[in-house]
């Protein structure tokens, strides 16, 4: 007798704004500024049962800014530095086409760039994740409506504006962990 083992909750997780200070196409490790307290924050995610997994839009890939290999490059770094403190990333899932900026092959409208659902339906179906036990933390509107079209139950999304009906607004990745930590 067999049976289907429920998926695992992710943590799906915007890069710029939520884990980095935005400065716009970061792609060195030099300029990668991590924001306060998300170190810890992200090893509360984790010890809450939640895999990490970033879901990111760089079309600074497309835009000729940057290469796939750059960006590979500060993923190691990113997940090598988080290492240190046990934390581990799951996963890094990208988009580097742009519908209308890009170069050659990267301009096109795809089903990875969020608001799409792509890379967030990726990382569900290579990791086993359950979306209904998932949560999706980002600082974008296009971040909130991937999620939703995903299924992912519960969306945060980093801002000091008014969001989407059911969305939570809040400050920072810290702020997601207390409210997780208070519902739990």
């Amino acid at each position: 007798m067999s049976h289907q083992a429920v998926g695992a909750p992710a943590a799906f997780l915007d890069r710029d704004g939520v884990i980095n200070a935005d400065h716009g196409y970061v792609v060195r490790w030099e300029d990668f500024e991590l924001l306060p307290g998300v170190e810890a924050a992200l090893q509360e995610l984790q010890d809450l049962g939640y895999r990490l997994v970033i879901v990111t839009n760089q079309s600074g890939i497309g835009r000729g800014l940057y290469t796939e290999l750059d960006f590979a490059a500060l993923n190691e770094a990113l997940r090598t530095h988080l290492g240190i403190s046990g934390v581990d990333i799951a996963g890094i899932y990208h988009c580097p086409h742009h519908p209308s900026e890009a170069r050659g092959e990267y301009l096109q409208v795809c089903d990875c760039r969020k608001p799409a659902p792509g890379l967030l339906l990726a990382a569900i179906a290579d990791l086993g994740i359950d979306p209904e036990q998932s949560i999706m933390v980002g600082d974008k509107p296009s971040d909130m409506e991937a999620a939703l079209r995903a299924g992912v139950a519960r969306r945060f999304q980093v801002t000091t504006g008014a969001v989407e009906p059911g969305v939570t607004a809040v400050e920072s990745l810290s702020d997601v962990v207390e409210l997780l930590k208070g519902s739990a």
